[in-house]
């Protein structure tokens, strides 16, 4: 990952969790971060137990649905790369505030992707949707890139109008074979069933299935090689949609997740500065989109 070395990389929702962990890991690698997002949404937060402010080469507290001062933001660190993250995550909370949910996780996505086209700049651009994004048809084997949107609640309602909302900007203006021309990469990333250190979110683990689980730092592997990849190969294959997960025989259910951390101590969930940790790589199955283009 020696290509974010020097590089300016614009992080939305650097203060959540993800966010926080990737501005770290982008610091590691030598990039120069800039921060765009709300103040931390809890107490305590990863953000500020590690330090995330300090390694900043900026940052702006701001609402993603301002579209102007995002705009600004980004005109002002004129970034090689952007990951959009900032997102209002929590499902429930979703029922309590559908509109707010829609606003931040459709809108939020539009002016970001509007403010990348009226800028013009060369930029290689991840957007952090969720696998929560599909239609649940109730199938027993995992969702593909290519299936249907959708969505119950209105979390996983918004994530899919997010997706239909990044193809369409970017069939319309980031079209991927005239990529040589504009040089505005555009892909979006699905993960979800994240855990690791540092999420104090409320309800984050709910023990009522078998769930896919993947470290935090196995999904932000992935957004990193995706774009690395944009940004070294210049590749239009890569602009489309991305699922990360693990392998699906390593589903298991919470109690299985809950009582593996108890007594073997494979996760740490409070991983301050002073707690190592590891990086891990994401796991996916043979065949697989992932597996073919980006290894």
């Amino acid at each position: 990952m020696s290509v974010f070395a020097g590089k300016k990389v614009f992080v939305t929702g650097h203060t959540g969790f993800k966010g926080s962990w990737l501005s770290i890991w982008l610091s590691k690698l030598e990039a120069e971060v800039y921060g765009y997002s709300l103040p931390p949404p809890t107490s305590p937060n990863n953000y500020s137990e590690s330090g995330v402010a300090g390694l900043l080469e900026g940052e702006t507290i701001g609402d993603i649905r301002n579209a102007d001062i995002l705009e600004e933001s980004i005109r002002s660190a004129d970034p090689d790369v952007i990951f959009h993250l900032a997102a209002q995550p929590i499902v429930r909370y979703s029922y309590n505030n559908p509109a707010e949910t829609f606003e931040a996780n459709v809108m939020g996505s539009v002016y970001l992707l509007d403010a990348v086209r009226k800028i013009g700049h060369p930029v290689s651009v991840i957007m952090v949707t969720s696998d929560k994004c599909y239609e649940n048809t109730g199938q027993i084997w995992g969702y593909r890139e290519n299936d249907v949107m959708g969505g119950h609640d209105h979390y996983s309602a918004s994530k899919g109008a997010a997706e239909i909302a990044i193809s369409s900007y970017r069939r319309s203006f980031f079209a991927p074979s005239e990529l040589d021309r504009h040089g505005i990469g555009i892909a979006s990333v699905r993960a979800g069933n994240v855990i690791g250190g540092g999420d104090w979110a409320e309800d984050r683990i709910i023990p009522d299935a078998v769930r896919p689980w993947q470290h935090v730092l196995e999904s932000l592997s992935g957004y990193l090689t995706l774009a690395g990849k944009m940004m070294a190969t210049n590749d239009p294959s890569l602009c489309s949609a991305w699922n990360f997960g693990p392998y699906t025989h390593d589903a298991c259910m919470v109690a299985e997740l809950v009582e593996s951390c108890r007594t073997r101590g494979k996760i740490l969930f409070r991983m301050g500065r002073r707690v190592g940790h590891r990086f891990g790589c994401i796991r996916r199955e043979a065949g697989s989109k992932v597996f073919e283009a980006l290894d």
